[in-house]
């Protein structure tokens, strides 16, 4: 097994996406606090004390709010780019010069048979950005926080054996809730985060022949249903021509539960 992985946790409220090969094992982002992180991986089996280092995506508070004492508690390397790093300034708590890595945009980082490429997402933070992670011809993406998926991103996680992918809200339920306008405005903007139909419409343009599974990510808790998501994602890849359930498989991912330990 070349890739195992789990979503931690996935949510408005918090973050945390665990992935490994024989050799190395990290996390990327650590939304959730410290003690939550170490229940999430002992129940598929893992622990912290293990971990290689954390990749950051960026720096909202749910990707990052239990960082600073999961960094310093487990002695672990943190990787996030130039203007990351400057963002999450004073955010973190006292952290050693040494466990500070630059992860520049747009590069590849290699740990063993493991390769890290960061890519570029549209989002309201300093410098967003996202990976993909490959390892003995497997190919897995994680994309969540973008209000857009860019034509330069397609061609970049195009044809993925598994995808996380943001599923974010329900367009009619963000626009008949209880958000104030700005904050709607916000979510529905280039920089927010993308609706079930937007999200499926990116995938129907990305899923390749090899694509078997993608778990539908960040899903807000109040602008969104899991069954919603699942069933609108089903829907616009049908009218694609990509049929769920033959050719690939839609999966849940919780802010609470983690999803099963899986080979890519």
């Amino acid at each position: 097994m070349s890739m195992q992985y789990s979503v931690l946790a996935s949510g408005s409220s918090g973050n945390a996406f665990y992935i490994e090969t024989k050799q190395h094992s990290f996390l990327v982002d650590a939304g959730v606090s410290c003690k939550k992180i170490g229940e999430l991986m002992e129940k598929i089996g893992r622990d912290p004390e293990t971990l290689d280092g954390i990749l950051v995506t960026h720096e909202h508070s749910d990707h990052i709010k239990g960082l600073g004492v999961m960094a310093r508690k487990y002695r672990l390397p943190v990787y996030a780019n130039e203007k990351t790093w400057k963002a999450m300034d004073g955010m973190l708590g006292n952290m050693a010069t040494e466990q500070k890595f630059i992860f520049g945009m747009e590069t590849v980082k290699s740990f063993g048979s493991l390769d890290i490429e960061s890519f570029g997402v549209s989002h309201d933070a300093a410098e967003p950005m996202f990976y993909i992670f490959r390892s003995e011809g497997k190919k897995l993406v994680l994309i969540t926080d973008t209000g857009y998926v860019s034509d330069r991103m397609k061609g970049l996680i195009a044809d993925a054996d598994t995808y996380i992918f943001e599923s974010n809200h329900d367009i009619e339920m963000l626009r008949m809730g209880r958000y104030p306008w700005n904050v709607k405005r916000r979510i529905l903007s280039d920089v927010g985060h993308v609706s079930n139909e937007d999200a499926a419409l990116a995938m129907s343009e990305v899923i390749g022949d090899r694509t078997k599974r993608i778990y539908l990510a960040h899903l807000s808790r109040d602008n969104n249903m899991k069954d919603l998501a699942r069933m609108s994602v089903a829907q616009t890849l049908a009218s694609r021509g990509i049929e769920v359930g033959s050719q690939v498989r839609l999966l849940d991912t919780d802010p609470y539960i983690p999803t099963e330990l899986t080979a890519v």
